[in-house]
């Protein structure tokens, strides 16, 4: 069976993971910890990073940041991971759904400043597949509404958008680093701080509402409960494994790179006799190949192909339900305007296999079967 992932591991892990242990310091906030977070600040320009235990909890101590609270409303997509509506829906908020754009499956740009209400606090755009949304235009809308912007970036590490890290332009970014991610920790994420006055208060809300941090530094005596809080840090171990990959994030990215653009190569020619559609990336993005999806006909086809690679030993997945449809979107959101393209093209979108070491011999084993099942 070629799997549609395999975690990543650049083979330091368990060295990483064994000095962890040595060390005495398996709790968070420790040596990989730290060399995580400066790893990130530099990769990505931001004021600061820090890890957290997951890309929902990054969420959720942005939603804590930006002070959300019962009746606020907050723009996002549809199509999306729950963790983008349900970090907000925690603190009362409801999520209200705009459409997206066919082509990138991002938010549409052009749909947001109808959605604004008085009682809009944030505007949450969804970096799909790595691919960015067009942030220029978000970032204008923002600033003329007074609104914050929190970046879901979960899969957008190492993505950019005229020459800005995803995830470093809104005010603050969210990364994971789940295991289907380009680079895992197993569970864990990252929050991306522009301000750097809220930087102080972010570590006070990670470290359960105490400011234990400010102590470690020496810029205390003493600690204690100071603010709300909850627990966001990862254990020190987590941090080990993700700072194998972060040690070769280019290797690793240049391996996915490859194995996407083979995949586009192979595939395009089915583009091209209009057989299926595949993934746009417009210019002035630069994308990370978390995912190499094709489009079908319809529902149906995709059905029908999933089935076709599984007795080939491929395994090939759809992604999300639009959030909308779903029970508890309809009882915590609400979708502004049509849904012309959310629903449709989420139902034709299959995702292939792609993963760090992915062999050209599975990739073109891909293709064949595809080929095949369109008999081209």
């Amino acid at each position: 069976m070629i799997p549609f992932n395999v975690p990543p591991f650049s083979g330091d892990e368990i060295k990483y993971i064994q000095a962890a242990i040595a060390n005495h310091k398996i709790c968070g906030d420790g040596e990989f910890t730290k060399k995580c977070n400066i790893c990130l600040e530099k990769m990505t320009k931001s004021t600061k990073v820090l890890l957290t235990t997951s890309c929902t909890h990054a969420t959720e101590l942005a939603a804590l940041l930006v002070n959300i609270k019962d009746g606020d409303e907050v723009i996002m997509p549809s199509y999306t991971f729950v963790s983008t509506a349900d970090a907000f829906v925690l603190r009362g908020a409801k999520a209200v759904f705009v459409d997206i754009r066919p082509d990138t499956m991002n938010i549409n740009e052009d749909l947001i400043e109808d959605a604004i209400t008085d009682k809009t606090k944030a505007i949450v755009p969804v970096h799909y597949a790595g691919v960015s949304c067009e942030m220029d235009q978000i970032m204008k809308i923002a600033e003329k509404h007074n609104l914050k912007v929190i970046e879901d970036a979960a899969q957008g590490i190492m993505s950019s958008y005229k020459g800005a890290a995803l995830g470093s332009i809104g005010d603050f970014g969210c990364f994971s680093f789940h295991e289907t991610k380009n680079f895992s920790m197993g569970e864990g994420g990252a929050i991306l701080i522009k301000d750097s006055e809220m930087v102080e208060k972010a570590e006070i809300i990670r470290e359960k509402g105490t400011n234990r941090s400010q102590f470690f530094r020496g810029q205390i005596d003493k600690y204690t409960w100071v603010d709300r809080g909850s627990s966001y840090l990862p254990s020190e171990i987590n941090a080990a494994y993700l700072w194998a990959q972060l040690e070769k994030a280019n290797e690793i990215n240049s391996n996915r790179l490859r194995s996407w653009n083979l995949y586009y190569e192979q595939l395009k020619s089915l583009r091209d006799e209009g057989v299926i559609q595949l993934p746009v990336v417009p210019k002035n993005c630069a994308h990370n190949a978390h995912m190499f999806f094709i489009k079908t006909k319809d529902l149906e086809e995709r059905s029908a192909l999933i089935q076709y690679l599984k007795e080939r030993d491929i395994m090939a997945v759809f992604h999300y339900i639009p959030l909308h449809n779903a029970p508890a979107g309809k009882k915590y959101g609400r979708f502004h305007g049509e849904d012309k393209f959310t629903t449709k093209e989420s139902e034709r979108l299959l995702r292939l296999p792609l993963y760090y070491g992915l062999s050209e011999e599975d990739i073109y084993k891909v293709v064949g079967a595809i080929r095949s099942f369109y008999k081209v």
